[in-house]
């Protein structure tokens, strides 16, 4: 299938979150359908320590909290830089052993309606050995894959080839600076076989009309030098065979000749091709099967005779008999078809084979082995043969001492100090915001129970401002300019003063008591509002009993103070009072808030 979103069976979803089985055909071909189960970020199976990455935001957004489907944490891994444009920040998951990766899910930091970053593309890489990564690339060259449209949905991609990887690392893209997070699970299947590599020469162009055929190894991971490929994998080992036409190919928009690698007859008296293949340990190798094409009618046959070498290790030689297997003559019918080639059981690390041509040309698709770990080896190797049946002398997926065999829950690490001290962090912190609301809740109140306590009384309000002749009135007009208060004289028989905008309230009559007793002063001071007596001050006459009298009285409205005045009936006034020096004046109280 072309890359793309791909919703899982619901077979495939059962057994997700179970014992992984190997995506094997009877024939002893990969079956890529069967190949698509998850290998364990979701359900555990893959520990804390197996996952890092290039940078974290902080602790609550490291690598292992990038497990598709879980919020632990903050949510998700979030690198601690932009990705854009150096694309440096990586999410990697090490697998313990090599598995084939058929399939990625991705997903965004939802952290329940909170967060709202994703990754809209990324690109892979893969190792097999944790030193050497290589760059994944589709059956077209291009090495970016599309990735989430919302921070909560899951998208899942087919890695079309598949690689083989004990190590695979996820690099986030962006098509501006902004901040991106990812959650993470990987699909697939063990690689049994424990295939390294292979060597082979390059594949060639047969020219035919219209066009040529490119043969050629176009998936291959490793080094080129020459006309020779080695030190990785390709076509011959991604799981797809070719058709009876090789010049048609499984996958579209893919040129003719796309799903076999080929070889012309070179010249020689014995023509052939050498293939060598490297295992990840020593293993013991019932059989070899190799999918070839037989089309006669564009000069392809199958090979009429193989001859395979065994060695346990780089620096011993080749043993000495080798394994040699004929087909008895050409095959006549022109279809493709799985050629097996019994091995024995020959114990082995590295095999080389010579396949020797019957015809112009010879056309591989795939080469699997059926073979079994060798029983002092299976803590180095873990695996058999990932064409064939399970083998009875090992288990079929084997893990590192002292790990997790891969399928099998294991614990999430415990990390609940990390929890209590957050805790204890977000209680100190509740605790010191009420601490602070009641303080400010308690000088709220007091202010408010200050100002009424300070308010004066009816008695207080009257207070006695005239003298012989004239009435001081204090002007508070709120609308004045801020400045200090000013003082007004009102001539003697001018009427009472009165705010504009409301009616003249007529003055109750005044008892002769009152009038003998006038009210104290508010602020019995001699420097309140009058200075210090002097000898020629004239005492205020005495008012008449039964008299209307004259008296001031301050009336406290709107925060403004008005100064009420009569004319005082009895002798001739004295002297004007002379004007009050301003240095000399001194504010007890403010009797309001204007001026």
């Amino acid at each position: 299938a072309t890359m793309g979103v791909l919703p899982l069976p619901l077979p495939l979803l059962l057994l997700a979150a179970g014992t992984q089985v190997s995506g094997l055909q009877l024939d002893g071909h990969l079956d890529l359908g069967r190949c698509r189960f998850a290998l364990g970020m979701e359900d555990g199976s893959i520990p804390d320590s197996r996952l890092s990455a290039s940078s974290a935001w902080s602790d609550s957004t490291a690598a292992r909290h990038g497990r598709l489907g879980r919020s632990d944490g903050d949510g998700a891994w979030c690198p601690a830089g932009p990705v854009f444009p150096e694309e440096e920040e990586f999410l990697e998951v090490d697998l313990g052993r090599l598995y084939l990766v058929t399939l990625v899910g991705t997903q965004g930091r939802h952290a329940g309606g909170h967060g709202r970053e994703f990754a809209r593309a990324y690109r892979l890489r893969y190792s097999r050995d944790r030193h050497r990564w290589l760059r994944w690339r589709d059956r077209w060259g291009a090495e970016v894959i599309g990735g989430n449209e919302d921070p909560e949905g899951v998208v899942l991609k087919d890695l079309a080839p598949p690689p083989v990887a004990r190590a695979l690392r996820v690099y986030p893209r962006a098509p501006r600076a902004m901040s991106v997070c990812l959650r993470l699970e990987l699909y697939g299947c063990p690689w049994d076989a424990g295939l390294l590599s292979y060597t082979a020469p390059r594949g060639q162009v047969m020219a035919l009309d219209p066009a040529p055929v490119v043969l050629n190894d176009s998936t291959y991971d490793g080094y080129s030098v020459g006309p020779l490929q080695f030190g990785g994998l390709g076509q011959l080992t991604d799981g797809v065979l070719g058709l009876d036409d090789f010049m048609r190919s499984r996958e579209r928009r893919l040129w003719p000749g796309y799903d076999y690698v080929g070889w012309r007859r070179p010249p020689g008296p014995r023509p052939h091709v050498e293939l060598e293949f490297e295992f990840e340990g020593l293993r013991a190798f019932r059989a070899m099967q190799v999918h070839c094409n037989n089309m006669h009618t564009r000069g392809v046959s199958i090979f009429g005779e193989v001859e395979c070498r065994f060695k346990r290790s780089l620096a011993t030689a080749w043993e000495p008999t080798p394994v040699t297997h004929s087909l008895g003559g050409a095959v006549k019918d022109p279809s493709a078809r799985s050629v097996t080639v019994p091995l024995g059981g020959r114990q082995a690390r590295f095999i080389q084979c010579h396949f020797f041509f019957t015809g112009e040309w010879m056309l591989f698709s795939e080469v699997t082995f059926l073979s079994d770990v060798v029983e002092e080896a299976v803590g180095a190797s873990g695996g058999w043969g990932h064409g064939g049946t399970l083998p009875t002398t090992a288990p079929p997926t084997m893990a590192a001492p002292g790990e997790p065999k891969p399928g099998q829950p294991v614990a999430k690490a415990d990390h609940s100090h990390t929890s209590i001290l957050i805790g204890c962090l977000v209680a100190i912190i509740l605790l010191l915001l009420g601490v602070i609301f009641l303080i400010l809740w308690r000088q709220y109140w007091k202010k408010i129970l200050g100002k009424a306590q300070r308010r004066p009384s009816e008695d207080e309000l009257r207070v006695q401002l005239s003298v012989p002749g004239d009435t001081i009135v204090i002007n508070n007009a709120t609308g004045a300019t801020r400045g200090p208060p000013r003082y007004e004289r009102i001539p003697p028989g001018q009427g009472e003063y009165q705010e504009p905008t409301r009616p003249r309230p007529s003055l109750p009559p005044r008892s002769p008591a009152l009038l003998r007793k006038p009210h104290p002063p508010l602020h019995p001071s001699p420097s309140c509002f009058s200075p210090a007596p002097t000898d020629h001050d004239t005492p205020p006459p005495t008012e008449p009993e039964g008299g209307a009298g004259a008296y001031a009285e301050a009336d406290v409205t709107g925060g403004s103070a008005y100064a009420v005045a009569g004319p005082a009936p009895g002798p001739a006034p004295g002297p004007a009072l002379p004007a009050f020096p301003r240095r000399r004046l001194r504010f007890r109280e403010k009797l309001g808030e204007g001026q």
